[in-house]
């Protein structure tokens, strides 16, 4: 009997993926015009020239060489990156049907299968996201009712800080559970306590996953998802982390199912349910249990990492540079006073915009960009881009653009004032991304960041605890986050 080793039986398997891989890729891209890029090696493509930690800071460093406009493979996949904001534009609003896809990612496949609205497809993607649109205006911005809920999370929000009496202290948990309650209330209806610990678990699961995202063993995943899906690793943590969010989500909407009344509808979860029992054909075809669950996962994720992030940036930020942080003050006392912010202030105070857009742009939240992919064959720019082709329109290339931030690498909020000090647009400042699949809660976070930032200030002054050296590198991560830190919040009146 003749026993094969199974090593022998993993290379054999690798090679066959590579030959076919291979020959689907000169398939797809020989005799056409596809953009230029790196030599890419066997099997692994051009991994090993990429910080996989870090991708978006190599892909701006390739874009000196290769143009606005290159691709790169990462193990058999080969990608478009687009570099700059003029090129990111281009793609996602010239272009924005024809990069309106998102790629079949084998770990965002897996955790979604096509549902919710940020993974998905074709129609099924168009209903979701005007569903979400819509719903999140029904219960969220411009609503009275979520002005009231930000002004009540702010004042338990600083009810805590305040019971640190000047003290060090991290404020991860406290400001996520602060920002979840938000959303949560317009997707749930339901506020927690900031030690309950349903809410600091799902932070701790989805802070995890975001972490996890860009680490080296997901990236072997996505591309060798064959091989690597039976090994043990971040792939595996993440598909387990994202399972528990979804039987948590679930077991939530299917006890508000029991308690529905379809002429009291109070949340998005309530208005999905009740879009279930109209009776309609896309009742059945878009508006099921696993569309339900996937979309609210993914507006949960969204609402809370990105607004945390940024808002954790700002509080670093303002230890870091104390003068604009009093510039900041000061204008909130002459603007507001003592009186609780609003979003209608914002208009009446142009540094602290500035400042505010200065912290999305430095924090770089979103550095690589959610991966597109093209509906269709496209020439773009004189090259042609095959219909399925992975698209990385790097955010990060837009935020510190050279030809539209004068000072792209420092934090500086003149990028948003004029001479006169009034506030300025900058049309390369796309944090939200841009196009079809720009972030459905744009609005929403842009008023939580407004009224969580100038609250806080209102109240305290930041500082660092003593002796503390305040590092601006952020961990690695899907999103680009502060590194661990403690802050002391002086209370002010």
């Amino acid at each position: 009997m003749i026993t094969i080793d199974p090593v022998t039986i993993l290379l054999f398997i690798v090679i066959i993926l590579f030959l076919a891989k291979v020959f689907n890729n000169r398939k797809q891209h020989n005799n056409n015009n596809f953009p230029p890029g790196p030599t890419p090696l066997p099997i692994i493509g051009n991994m090993h020239i990429i910080d996989l930690a870090k991708p978006h800071n190599t892909f701006i460093e390739l874009s000196k060489k290769y143009g606005s406009v290159f691709s790169i493979q990462l193990g058999l996949e080969k990608m478009v990156i687009l570099c700059g904001y003029d090129a990111v534009k281009d793609a996602l609003i010239n272009y924005a049907e024809e990069f309106s896809e998102r790629p079949d990612s084998p770990l965002f496949t897996e955790t979604s299968q096509g549902y919710g609205v940020a993974f998905a497809h074709g129609e099924n993607w168009k209903v979701m996201r005007r569903f979400a649109l819509s719903t999140l205006r029904d219960y969220g911005t411009g609503k009275k009712s979520i002005k009231n809920k930000m002004s009540d999370e702010c004042e338990c929000l600083m009810q805590t800080f305040r019971s640190y009496e000047g003290k060090p202290f991290d404020n991860m948990t406290i400001i996520s559970a602060a920002v979840a309650n938000i959303i949560v209330s317009i997707l749930l209806g339901h506020r927690y306590e900031y030690d309950d610990p349903t809410i600091r678990r799902l932070i701790k699961l989805i802070n995890e996953n975001v972490r996890l995202l860009e680490s080296p063993m997901v990236r072997l995943y996505n591309s060798y998802p064959s091989v690597i899906g039976w090994l043990p690793g971040s792939h595996r943590k993440i598909l387990k982390n994202r399972n528990e969010l979804q039987k948590f989500i679930r077991a939530t909407f299917t006890k508000q199912k029991k308690e529905l009344d379809i002429n009291d509808q109070r949340n998005l979860i309530e208005s999905f349910l009740a879009k279930q029992q109209e009776g309609k054909p896309e009742s059945a075809l878009y508006y099921h249990d696993n569309n339900l669950t996937e979309l609210v996962v993914n507006l949960f994720v969204a609402g809370m990492e990105t607004t945390t992030t940024t808002l954790r940036w700002g509080l670093l930020l303002m230890m870091k540079y104390p003068e604009i942080q009093r510039k900041v003050q000061n204008e909130i006392e002459r603007v507001i006073g003592s009186a609780q912010p609003q979003t209608e202030h914002r208009k009446e105070m142009p540094y602290t915009d500035a400042v505010i857009h200065e912290i999305q742009r430095f924090g770089d939240i979103v550095p690589s960009n959610v991966p597109h992919a093209t509906s269709q064959d496209v020439t773009f720019r004189g090259y042609f881009i095959p219909k399925g082709t992975v698209v990385i329109p790097v955010l990060s290339s837009a935020l510190r653009d050279k030809a539209y931030f004068e000072k792209p690498e420092q934090f500086y909020p003149e990028h948003f004032l004029d001479s006169e000090g009034h506030f300025k647009k900058n049309e390369a400042f796309i944090p939200f991304s841009l196009g079809k699949r720009s972030c459905a809660g744009e609005n929403l976070a842009k008023a939580e960041l407004f009224v969580f930032f100038t609250t806080l200030l209102q109240n305290f002054t930041f500082q660092a605890p003593p002796g503390a050296k305040l590092d601006l590198t952020p961990v690695s991560g899907f999103t680009n986050a502060p590194l661990h830190h403690e802050i002391c919040a002086i209370p002010r009146i």
